[in-house]
């Protein structure tokens, strides 16, 4: 089974989803959870089977498909794929037996299984054609969740989301028929395999061209400033599961392209332009931390802080280092853990309000005191406390874009300053003072069925915030590869200062840092 257990993993919620039909509405939920919880095991056994000390590609699957043109269904994960598939099949099994009971409760868990596939398929894909169509199927069931469950302004927020990333991805796919193209003209055949990619160096004008095809495809994806604007009203019109998907898992394929395609294929174009980009990660973390404080809907701050959050990967991304890309695809986790957490949280309140304006709120910890602790957790865990999974992500990632500048660095501390500022006073605003509202006096208090889908969130933000190393660890050592492939097919003086030469030992690399700065 572990020769083909990528292939399982990806397909078999399809074809569950596929015999979902057949299923009576009644038996639908317990049908959907049995089916998430078999994908979240398998997930697990990846785990438990995967070789940590080895930093390059395992359980690869190879299988042709059109091979005149050199395209195969050619499937692998690393440590940097692998926790994000554990991630996705988590997420799928907490969000399906969290479910309230929503009209076409049936259709919705067949297409968050229909979503399960194309998430698994991206982190797993190493073929760019294959990687490509399971980020464009993506697309779909996420613009049917949005459209058929969300608010007032669903049809609208569906039609940006869906508009936005896939201009993204065609700009994208025409940076990938260029780049199957350059390896025929080196190797004289045609290859879309990632893996073969990996070994051609290109001119750096080249690069930069290609750098930025795939860079507005990855960014829109992310979503970068400015391509974020599509992303306030997907959150603010889907459903809570759509969010907390959306949140934990689909905003981080485009950071995960960045670290898979941008950084090994075009290093010098990475170099070259990693301080404008970094400037923009910068904007992103101060612009939407002050919008989010100026919110007056829980889930819009919820929403803005997420954004602010994947500026700080975007940092750590482009530092070049191992500690910034640890850190980053670390934070990518913590991410994704504690934004799909506060979007449960919210979506628990709306269950019982049907509003989530913080003004119809206040004096909630009175009420509901045990949904009050875990808001508390999950808040604190967002703003980054030490001993939580977001702090270990973020101090790597500051930590590796401060060997690049300081200055910059500095500014996106002040933006996490000012997160922490503003998910304060929206704590404060609707669990502190006295209960004003009548309406709130008696709101009963979260129930098992909603425990069940936060409890492991908590546990997970705080275990992995205390005792990162068995995540940290497999992932430090794809990353390690990663940079050294930079450096070695780094050809411009620029590329060669930015990416360390991980073949030196570490104090030698600090004495020349520190002569240099003495000179």
């Amino acid at each position: 089974m572990l020769d083909h257990i990528l292939s399982i993993l990806i397909f078999f919620p399809a074809l569950a989803a596929v015999f979902g039909f057949m299923i009576q509405k009644e038996s639908m939920r317990t049908y959907g959870v049995a089916v998430a919880l078999v994908e979240f095991v398998l997930s697990l056994v990846l785990w438990y089977a995967f070789d940590n000390n080895v930093s390059g590609m395992q359980f690869m699957e190879n299988i042709p498909l059109i091979p005149a043109f050199g395209i195969n269904y050619t499937l692998g994960v690393d440590g940097i794929s692998l926790f994000i598939i554990i991630l996705s099949a988590f997420f799928t099994f907490l969000g399906i037996a969290s479910l309230t009971d929503t009209p076409k409760i049936k259709y919705m868990i067949i297409t968050l299984l229909f979503l399960q596939m194309t998430m698994a398929g991206v982190f797993a894909a190493l073929d760019a054609i294959v990687f490509y169509t399971f980020w464009e199927l993506s697309l779909v069931p996420m613009l049917y969740i949005i459209g058929a469950w969300g608010g007032p302004l669903r049809i609208y927020a569906s039609i940006k989301f869906f508009l936005y990333t896939f201009a993204g991805s065609l700009v994208m796919l025409v940076g990938m028929l260029f780049m199957a193209y350059f390896y025929y003209q080196a190797a004289g055949v045609w290859s879309f395999s990632i893996l073969d990619w990996y070994r051609l160096v290109l001119p750096e004008n080249f690069q930069l061209w290609l750098f930025v095809a795939f860079f507005i495809g990855f960014a829109i994806k992310v979503p970068m400033f400015p391509f974020h604007t599509w992303l306030p009203y997907a959150h603010g019109q889907a459903p809570t599961i759509g969010s907390v998907i959306l949140a934990a898992i689909l905003l981080k394929m485009g950071t995960y392209a960045f670290v898979r395609f941008s950084l090994p294929l075009f290093p010098d174009a990475a170099a070259y332009f990693m301080i404008p980009i970094a400037i923009l990660a910068v904007i992103m973390i101060i612009y939407t931390s002050m919008v989010a404080y100026a919110q007056k809907d829980m889930k819009q701050v919820v929403a803005y802080s997420s954004i602010a959050h994947m500026g700080v990967i975007i940092l750590g991304t482009f530092a070049l280092n191992v500690e910034g890309v640890s850190g980053s695809i670390f934070l990518m986790l913590g991410h994704g853990v504690v934004a799909g957490g506060l979007f449960m949280l919210v979506g628990v309140i709306y269950d019982r309000r049907h509003t989530k304006l913080m003004s119809e709120f206040g004096g909630l910890a009175h009420v509901m005191p045990r949904y009050a602790t875990i808001f508390g957790i999950m808040m604190m865990a967002s703003v980054g406390l030490p001993l939580t999974i977001n702090f270990v992500g973020e101090f790597l990632s500051l930590l590796g874009f401060y060997q690049q500048s300081h200055i910059l660095t500095l500014l996106a501390g002040t933006g996490i300053i000012v997160g922490a500022i503003y998910m304060l006073a929206a704590y404060k605003k609707a669990f502190f003072g006295e209960v004003t509202n009548e309406a709130n006096k008696n709101l009963p208090d979260i129930n098992k069925k909603e425990l069940f889908g936060l409890i492991p969130l908590v546990i997970v933000a705080i275990w992995l915030g205390v005792y990162p190393k068995p995540v940290l660890g497999p992932i430090n050592n794809s990353v390690t590869s990663i940079i050294k492939l930079m450096h070695a097919k780094a050809t411009t003086e620029l590329a060669k200062k930015r990416i360390p030469d991980l073949t030196k030992p570490r104090v030698s690399l600090m004495k020349e840092t520190i002569i240099e700065e003495v000179n």
